[in-house]
């Protein structure tokens, strides 16, 4: 079979080498429109339900709320496994399923078995909110508004009324959380004294504020020839308005709702705060939609940020939107690929050429590292992997043999040609080419193969390590075949294109020199198999020795330039107190020269991703 695909290639060298190029090309057009992420999705397809209790404590909402959810959802197809999590006023429900389900169908039989799960919750209680579809890594920026002349609920206000749906509305972005702020609402803050006095209920207070701030439909009124559209006016929309609400007629004199009760603008309760350097903010988490590209999430928000400068200016609030950019780990990250693909593409020439003394040989070895990598690339990108840190990572691995094959292909070929301008009678190109390929082929497609199935067992893990490395052994093992293959077919059809023009040069001689010292260590070794057996185990054990001493991580040490501080505090610390403990934290940080910014959340966020 080797002998008809390198004949094959020999034969139609110029479609071959034109079919090269046309992977190069296409390989670079995969590279610009490829998912780029900080690390693969290495959790299962699952799907998050959040419900709001407000009022009740853990236990109850484990009761009334968890359990029901959980009970409905029971036996869907494909679920694998359920995890809830009950807290004050929160219930959280998450559906594990199994590795090859569809997310998009998982999300779909879970909303059809909602609502049988929905009848049999509590009065008070919210619907269960199923979580946006994202990914795992799907965090893509963290910003953080500040102002010397707002206050925090302004700020909020602007934050969620403003800025929210203009993120939202950048390609990619699949939810926006709000930390920090204050919450405006328009709060009745009842006096049970007043009540008592007027013979008046919390209901009754209820109730007018409710018909107060309800919106009518008033339908319309048709002549025989014109249809007019009602509309109901009078909603109180603020807090004098809502004032002015009678509540009941009391010996001939009206009681309102500001006669019982403090109508303003307050802010609601919290569920969490933040705050940036320590200074009271609204902090934003951007999450990016499922099997987004993070680089270009990132960029896109960049660019929308850039063009709301001025209203930002506007309003004088500031804009941190460095505190968290996954983005900047991706670009550094490609840029160390980039640098060590030069410097090795540098060197293998550098060692062709000094060894071979003939740039053609150096070219044609040269090409098989971009074609490889560009293969395995469009084979990682059809089978849905993104390219990621592992991915690079093989990648980086894989530089130093993907050309090996390549090498050794050349050089013989070459050593055979100028063999073959010694004869008498030489014998065709053609036919010197493919003898000379085929004469190392078993032992490179042996070889090969050895190497490609030492990262066999990395694909066989399972878990959360089996999700995060083997995209990396993937990449290596896709860069190594394919390096087999252009080995088998572009290399052979280059060289009989490219060597056979012209007579090959003189073997250096100092080549001759290292050849005939070569040969002679070898003659010595030959004569000595046992001892050089012994040497090569002892080696062995004194490498295996030498484990004991090293570090064990599950993961390499990722210079990302962020770092995460969880600091727990006893049980039923206030927020205020957490906060207050954050500011300290905060000062410390930012006393060291290397620490540009603090930002801390403490609490949960509304419906926000991470409760």
């Amino acid at each position: 079979m080797l002998n008809h695909v390198v004949q094959f290639a020999l034969r139609h060298r110029g479609v071959v080498v034109a079919l090269g190029l046309v992977v190069i090309v296409y390989g670079l057009y995969t590279v610009a429109r490829t998912r780029l992420d900080v690390f693969p999705e290495f959790a299962p397809p699952q799907v998050v339900l959040q419900t709001e209790a407000p009022g009740l404590s853990p236990e109850e909402v484990e009761q009334l709320v968890t359990t029901p959810i959980e009970t409905g959802l029971n036996g869907t197809p494909g679920l694998d496994a359920v995890r809830s999590q009950s807290i004050q006023g929160l219930s959280v429900v998450t559906l594990i399923f199994r590795d090859n389900t569809d997310i998009f169908r998982d999300r779909q039989m879970v909303s059809e078995r909602l609502g049988e799960a929905v009848s049999r919750l509590p009065q008070g209680v919210g619907p269960p909110r199923m979580g946006p579809l994202t990914s795992s890594t799907s965090l893509t920026m963290i910003m953080g508004l500040t102002s010397t002349n707002r206050t925090p609920m302004e700020l909020r206000t602007f934050a969620e009324w403003t800025l929210r749906p203009y993120l939202l509305s950048v390609p990619g972005v699949a939810t926006v959380d709000l930390f920090g702020g204050d919450i405006r609402q328009i709060q009745v803050q009842v006096k049970p004294d007043r009540l008592r006095a007027y013979g008046l209920t919390v209901d009754d207070v209820l109730s007018a504020a409710q018909q107060a701030g309800g919106v009518y439909r008033a339908g319309y009124v048709e002549n025989p020839n014109q249809r007019i559209v009602l509309q109901t006016l009078g909603q109180s929309l603020t807090p004098q308005q809502l004032g002015n609400v009678v509540l009941v007629a009391h010996e001939g004199l009206n009681v309102r709702l500001k006669d019982v009760a403090d109508v303003l603008d307050a802010p609601a309760p919290k569920f969490g705060d933040a705050q940036v350097d320590g200074q009271s903010s609204v902090v934003l988490l951007v999450y990016a939609q499922y099997n987004a590209n993070t680089l270009d999430v990132t960029r896109a928000l960049d660019n929308s940020l850039s063009q709301i400068k001025s209203a930002l200016a506007a309003e004088k609030i500031n804009i941190d939107a460095t505190l968290f950019r996954p983005a900047n780990f991706i670009e550094a990250a490609l840029r160390n690929v980039e640098r060590s693909l030069l410097i090795g593409a540098a060197l293998v020439a550098a060692v062709l050429f000094l060894f071979l003394l003939d740039w053609r040989t150096a070219l044609i070895s040269f090409v098989s590292i971009p074609l490889s990598l560009l293969s395995a690339i469009i084979m990682l990108n059809w089978l849905g992997v993104s390219v990621n840190t592992f991915t690079l990572g093989g990648f980086a691995i894989a530089i130093g043999v993907v050309v090996d094959d390549a090498i050794i292909d050349v050089e013989n070929i070459l050593r055979r040609l100028r063999e073959n301008s010694a004869l008498d009678r030489p014998r065709s190109l053609i036919a010197v080419v493919l003898a000379a390929s085929l004469e190392v082929r078993s032992a490179v497609v042996y070889a090969t193969f050895i190497v490609a199935l030492v990262f066999l067992p990395v694909l066989m893990m399972g878990g959360v390590e089996g999700r995060l490395f083997a995209p990396l052994g993937m990449a290596f093992i896709f860069a190594t075949l394919a390096s087999l293959g252009v080995a088998l077919t572009v290399t052979p059809a280059l060289c009989f294109l490219v060597l056979s023009k012209v007579a090959p040069h003189v073997e250096p001689g100092y080549i001759r020199w290292l050849r005939q010292r070569h040969v002679r260590w070898l003659e010595i070794l030959s004569r000595r198999p046992r001892a050089v057996m012994w040497a090569a185990l002892a080696m062995c054990c004194g490498a295996a020795a030498t484990l004991p001493f090293f570090g064990g991580e599950f993961l390499p040490d990722l210079q990302e330039g962020h770092y995460v501080l969880h600091m727990s505090a006893d049980p039923g610390t206030s927020l205020p107190e957490s906060i207050r403990l954050g500011k300290i934290v905060a000062a410390r940080l930012l006393k060291d020269p290397y620490v540009r910014s603090v930002e801390q959340q403490a609490g949960r966020t509304e419906n926000g991703e991470d409760t």
